[in-house]
């Protein structure tokens, strides 16, 4: 049974994951970053004053929430509770040991782009959210893709099909491959049965789960960040210790990256291949862009401004991979761990357990005891994260009475990925990501003459002052309450 679904996994896997869909997932990416006016560099300083720096401002806009939504700041909390997990650890490791050093090069590109595809994504996510039945915003890919495309048809069969691969994409990106990993590392660290982690873990979901949003958004908001400020301060005191190998391990990043050295003795065509692949893949898993996920937990955000939670976006991508995801690389490159002449691997260990025994190197066993609680609460928080994205997308298949059913199965198959095969469960993730990439890919694609008009609005009443309508919602009656609201 399992050879049986490795195999057809293999299948899908090898085609979402083709030349054609890579090209699609870069290529929207730049075509959002040619529209908006490479947003993300020439707004470099709105972006950052308008998310992390309005942290800190008086009106204290990224706090403010309602009845029926939440706080800006709770919005990036949660889908960074969903971005910044395993991928950062032992997904980034993976893409260093299958691709080399150059993948990381890749990785960063793919955040590059990807974030003008974040950006989108959630421009398109609050642009056409609805109301449903208990009165709380929906929004997601499935709402821009079955109400914004012109053909309402092909639409809703895309927005079908995108929620039908999101459900199942939670149970393994969200589920299978977090709760395996947190279980492989508490057995590596305290010799702790996976089954038992797994147990724990389901009770403790099923606490945060039931309760909705609002809990979820309470739980990651006090989670997060200190979680990351604490990997980073871990991550950056260890490369300050290994500061010789700075300069080696970014030569190295750029010379696999365009061939310059051949990774494992490869064929220096076989080696870029690897390196680009795999960067894009891992960097996709990383920080989400371009899957439509995380715009489902932008949606429910108290702002009225569709670029407003776009800025959010931007900052979301940029602090997952250009900021978690290098500090990781840096960690496992200068660590000693893989030789940055041949590009080969020096140890047994793989994943996350590579980037335990940088950290044991460093720091003995207390490294490998954080990078293990550290895996707990990053991957955690994803759990929470994503079965928030399932919910949404199964309230749009089924109903919003039915979520429960969802939450309950989502639940108990927390101790089913916690004991079930580590490699099968990161490959049937990869699968359903590039599944889900494609209905929504495609949604942006058509769509971004409607981003780039709500760009262009917002930049003429922000940063040119002209006295023109906004553009808040495609509901005319929701456009009317937020207009008079701003």
């Amino acid at each position: 049974m399992v050879d049986q679904i490795t195999s057809i996994n293999s299948a899908v896997n090898g085609f979402v994951w083709g030349i054609p869909v890579l090209s699609l997932l870069i290529g929207v990416g730049i075509l959002m970053t040619v529209l908006t006016g490479v947003f993300q560099i020439t707004h470099f300083k709105h972006w950052v004053s308008s998310t992390i720096g309005s942290m800190f401002s008086k009106n204290n806009a990224a706090h403010e929430t309602d009845d029926i939504s939440i706080s800006p700041f709770q919005a990036l909390c949660t889908a960074l509770a969903a971005t910044v997990g395993v991928g950062n650890i032992a997904g980034v490791a993976s893409a260093i040991v299958s691709g080399g050093p150059g993948a990381v090069f890749w990785m960063w590109l793919a955040a590059f782009v990807g974030m003008m595809t974040n950006y989108s994504e959630n421009v398109l996510g609050i642009y056409y959210r609805v109301k449903n039945e208990n009165g709380e915003w929906a929004g997601g890919a499935m709402y821009y893709l079955s109400r914004g495309l012109s053909n309402k048809a092909a639409g809703k069969v895309l927005a079908t099909l995108f929620a039908v691969f999101a459900v199942l994409a939670s149970f393994g990106i969200g589920n299978a491959s977090q709760v395996n990993t947190i279980a492989s590392n508490m057995t590596s660290a305290f010799s702790i049965p996976s089954l038992v982690t797994g147990v724990v873990l389901m009770i403790l979901a099923g606490l945060v789960i039931v309760g909705g949003l609002k809990r979820i958004a309470s739980v990651t908001e006090k989670i997060v960040p200190p979680m990351v400020v604490l990997y980073l301060v871990g991550a950056f005191v260890i490369v300050i210790m290994n500061a010789d190998m700075i300069g080696a391990s970014f030569a190295a990043i750029f010379q696999y990256a365009f061939g310059l050295k051949a990774f494992g003795g490869a064929a220096v065509g076989v080696a870029v291949k690897a390196a680009v692949t795999m960067g894009f893949k891992r960097g996709v898993f990383s920080n989400e862009a371009g899957l439509g996920s995380s715009v489902m937990v932008h949606s429910a955000s108290s702002v009225k401004e569709p670029v407003q939670q776009g800025m959010w976006g931007i900052f979301e991508v940029f602090a997952d991979t250009i900021i978690v995801c290098t500090l990781t690389a840096l960690v496992v490159l200068t660590s000693g761990l893989i030789d940055l002449e041949t590009g080969v691997l020096l140890t047994e260990s793989s994943g996350s357990v590579l980037v335990s025994d940088a950290f044991a190197n460093c720091f003995g066993y207390a490294g490998s005891a954080f990078i293990a609680i550290a895996i707990l609460l990053f991957a955690f928080s994803t759990v929470l994260g994503w079965s928030y994205y399932g919910t949404k997308s199964w309230e749009y298949l089924f109903g919003t009475k039915s979520t429960i059913i969802y939450k309950v199965v989502f639940v108990l198959f927390v101790v089913v990925g916690a004991t079930m095969n580590l490699t099968l469960a990161w490959d049937i993730s990869d699968t359903f990501n590039g599944l889900m990439a494609l209905p929504n890919l495609v949604g942006v694609l058509f769509l971004s003459p409607v981003v780039m008009k709500i760009t262009k609005n917002y930049i003429a009443r922000t940063f040119k002052g002209e006295k023109i309508a906004p553009m808040l919602s495609a509901d005319e009656a929701i456009q009317k309450e937020h207009a008079d609201a701003i």
